[in-house]
């Protein structure tokens, strides 16, 4: 069994999929792989120092996230343009390494989690959609005391994905995360027991 993990920005994705996978979940992270595609000498990050110029690169000839960030955060056809470049390339091997788990162990769940799983219309290579959700007043405090940015910066990441709210409308599983982590250990808990995982 597998299931496609999303929220948005801020939500507390990653808390959750810990939880799950201590509970015996496998997780295949999509951010880890965005990461991993992105690294010296990848031929993604070639084609995206091409598309962009040699300045989102470092003198090390790394990526200069907080450069191709300020560039494709400001203006939607950028954006756009990055994600016609590394989106295949991370869905690729996302869908290799859930083929590799599942085939080792058809009985364990397989996570993939995805922060732009419906943007992406990636949904029905799941059996199932787990939004994690909080309010977007609450996702916005959280994003500008996590990540030092300002007001607007923070509002331009949340506009830049679904509104939680339609996220929220479309969960097949929804992990309500703005009451505590016991109470979200809960609601995780309560899945696991459903799904006859435990």
């Amino acid at each position: 069994m597998n299931i496609g993990l999303t929220g948005g920005i801020a939500t507390g994705k990653s808390t959750v999929s810990q939880m799950l996978v201590q509970r015996g979940a496998a997780l295949i992270d999509a951010d880890v792989i965005a990461r991993e595609i992105m690294e010296p000498g990848h031929p993604v990050l070639a084609a995206v120092a091409r598309r962009f110029g040699q300045a989102v690169l470092t003198p090390c000839g790394g990526l200069d996230r907080k450069r191709l960030g300020a560039i494709v955060f400001s203006d939607t056809e950028e954006r756009k343009a990055l994600e016609a470049i590394t989106h295949p390339a991370i869905r690729l091997e996302m869908e290799q390494r859930m083929a590799e788990l599942e085939a080792g162990d058809p009985h364990r769940l397989v996570v993939a989690d995805i922060p732009l799983l419906y943007e992406s219309g990636l949904e029905s290579l799941y059996d199932e959609v787990m939004v994690v959700y909080v309010p977007r007043e609450l996702q916005l405090e959280r994003l500008l005391a996590r990540d030092g940015m300002t007001r607007k910066e923070a509002e331009a990441r949340l506009r830049a994905q679904m509104d939680i709210e339609l996220k929220r409308e479309r969960a097949d599983i929804l992990i309500d995360n703005s009451l505590g982590r016991e109470e979200t250990e809960l609601q995780i808990d309560d899945f696991w027991r459903k799904k006859g995982l435990g």
